[in-house]
């Protein structure tokens, strides 16, 4: 009996070589379209539409899979976990700016929805296993599922993966994970693929082409504060908090002040319950530097015992790796000590553990601190 897989058929390259690559293993491959926003549908939740909601390429994208499907002769499903998106992804989103963190949702995407919703949708379709077009590679270690970084280390997706849980990876299939990605693109084209020369997709789908503070504002409210300096030297005004991210140094409109150098200026932290925001010069400014942070909604696969192992991090998307040495403080919070400092840590964001090629978990970065002083991220 051939082992059957459902495949999340994106509309782009990638995923169609998946597509490709599993149907060469001998898999018996069923295509699904996740269809995760529409603005007609959120603004129906909200309960307040708004004339100015972004505007996704989902249609065209569902139209490329379609034709990738009806090319490689598999059935394509369309479904819908705009709800399921909604709940569990796009509302922790605006909390977490809310209370002035930068958040994730690529991360939460593929827990909560294409390895979760998705995968049980897929289970109930009496599947083996899902796949996906991530760069990332599984393997076995002692009969366990593990996560390896991807071939192509530009492309690599573990970051993004880093909280699935051993359950969920035990379900998933990485097919071109062993492809750099421009074998990616001559399979495509040798197989004559609708989809072989079109871009790749960047930013978040449910923002679109938009402004990303202009599409946050249907949403939150904005609250003017201070821009000031560390020691309380007024700038100017901010246009709300949620517009920043620590080590943010465009948008700010404060260069060329005459009492000051031409050093460009960025975003060090920010305060929530007074609505300041804290802006200084340089990039290498001190307080943008930290050695310590804690990672609480841990995910930890493997092996839970730390002592004499050694650990990298990433804090950020294509960020190179930080050594750290990782303590438990409960079951699902690590201190993470990182003694060569990095810079802009910031709360909000996840935070990949990696021991080697082998991705070990990951979480959310909760405090930041540099020598026990806590930053005002």
């Amino acid at each position: 009996m051939k082992k059957k897989v459902v495949l999340g058929l994106s509309g782009g390259v990638d995923s169609a070589v998946a597509l490709i690559k599993l149907k060469e293993e001998g898999y018996d491959v069923i295509a699904v379209f996740m269809r995760n926003w529409d603005s007609f549908v959120n603004d129906d939740i909200l309960g307040n539409p708004t004339l100015n909601d972004p505007i996704c390429t989902q249609e065209q994208d569902y139209l490329d899979a379609k034709k990738v499907a009806e090319q490689l002769n598999v059935p394509l499903y369309r479904i819908d976990f705009i709800e399921e998106y909604w709940d569990y992804v796009f509302k922790y989103f605006l909390t977490e700016y809310e209370k002035g963190r930068t958040p994730n949702p690529d991360i939460l995407c593929n827990t909560e929805i294409k390895f979760k919703a998705f995968l049980k949708y897929a289970m109930e379709m009496d599947a083996d296993y899902i796949a996906m077009g991530h760069y990332a590679q599984k393997d076995f270690i002692d009969g366990r599922p593990v996560l390896k970084r991807a071939k192509d280390e530009s492309k690599d997706q573990t970051y993004f993966l880093s909280q699935l849980t051993e359950e969920q990876l035990e379900k998933a299939l990485f097919p071109i994970g062993d492809l750099v990605k421009g074998e990616v693109r001559k399979i495509a084209e040798k197989e004559n693929i609708a989809v072989a020369k079109k871009k790749d997709s960047t930013g978040i789908c449910f923002i679109g082409e938009r402004r990303f503070g202009e599409f946050l504002s249907n949403y939150m409210l904005t609250k003017k504060g201070k821009m000031t300096m560390l020691d309380g030297t007024y700038i100017k005004d901010h246009d709300g908090l949620f517009y920043y991210t620590i080590g943010q140094r465009k948008g700010l409109k404060i260069g060329g002040m005459k009492d000051y150098s031409q050093e460009p200026w960025f975003v060090v932290g920010k305060d929530v319950e007074s609505n300041t925001l804290y802006v200084e010069q340089g990039f290498h400014h001190p307080y943008l530097y930290s050695n310590k942070c804690i990672v609480k909604d841990v995910v930890f696969r493997g092996n839970r015992d730390l002592a004499e192992r050694t650990f990298t991090a990433k804090f950020r998307y294509r960020q190179k790796d930080h050594d750290v040495e990782l303590k438990w403080l409960d079951k699902t919070t690590l201190e993470v000590y990182y003694p060569k400092k990095a810079r802009a840590v910031t709360p909000g964001q996840a935070a990949a553990f990696y021991e080697g090629e082998v991705c070990v978990g990951g979480g959310f970065i909760d405090t930041v601190y540099y020598n026990d002083e806590k930053r005002k991220y």
